[in-house]
Parts: structure tokens; C-alpha cells; sequence
């Protein structure tokens, strides 16, 4: 009976992601907003070349152009530095964000619900 709820609640979140997520094409899409996302929430400063490990310089720099075209992520330029940038995710996306990780909230609290009727 509670699988239904899950498999429902996925559902919702997978219709949520198609319909208000369409900037995420790919794991790196979604790496290169959670980075930089995780280092906003904490107050520090993100370069894209901190973004290095999440995929190749190439691949990360062409996902930054689309990501920055269609509004997600923002560049500005490093006051203490002229010669970088600085990466941050816009207000809207972050407004769209938080929405996608209450529903993840909701998903993650009816797995427990799942599990604990299971034992």
C-alpha cells in the first residue's frame, strides 16, 4: 500500500523535473549547480575552476555558457581579483531549487515511513 505513495511521489518529482528543470540535461548540469549552490549557501566565493572535478574543463565550460544562457547560473567578476569570476545561481533558480528539494524532503520521509513498516 505505501509503495503506491512512493511510486506516486516519484512520479510527481520526475513530472516536476521535466516541467521546471529543463536546464538540467545531464549529471554534470546537475553537479555544476549543486557546487556551486553548496558553496552560496556557505558564504564562500566559487571559481569555475573549482569546478574541475566534476568533469572535464572543456565539457564544464560548455555547460556554464548554456546554464548562464538560460538564467541559472550568474558570472560576475571577482572584486578581489579582476583577472576571475565568480559563479552563483540566480534568484529564480534558487526559488525553483528550493521547491525541488522540499519535494526531495517529502520523497525521503515516506522511504523512512516504508522502511519502518517493513521491519
Amino acid at each position: 500500500m505505501k509503495f503506491v505513495k512512493l511510486f506516486a511521489g516519484l512520479k510527481k518529482m520526475r513530472d516536476f523535473e521535466r516541467s521546471q528543470l529543463p536546464f538540467i540535461k545531464s549529471l554534470i548540469d546537475f553537479d555544476i549547480i549543486i557546487e556551486i549552490g553548496y558553496a552560496q549557501e556557505q558564504k564562500r566565493a566559487f571559481t569555475p575552476k573549482q569546478l574541475s572535478k566534476v568533469g572535464s574543463v572543456t565539457t564544464v565550460r560548455r555547460r556554464l555558457v548554456k546554464l548562464t544562457e538560460q538564467g541559472v547560473v550568474a558570472r560576475s567578476t571577482n572584486a578581489k581579483d579582476h583577472r576571475s569570476e565568480l559563479l552563483t545561481l540566480t534568484a529564480s533558480s534558487l526559488k525553483i531549487l528550493e521547491k525541488y528539494g522540499r519535494m526531495l524532503s517529502g520523497i525521503g520521509q515516506l522511504t523512512k515511513d516504508i522502511a519502518a513498516v517493513a521491519q
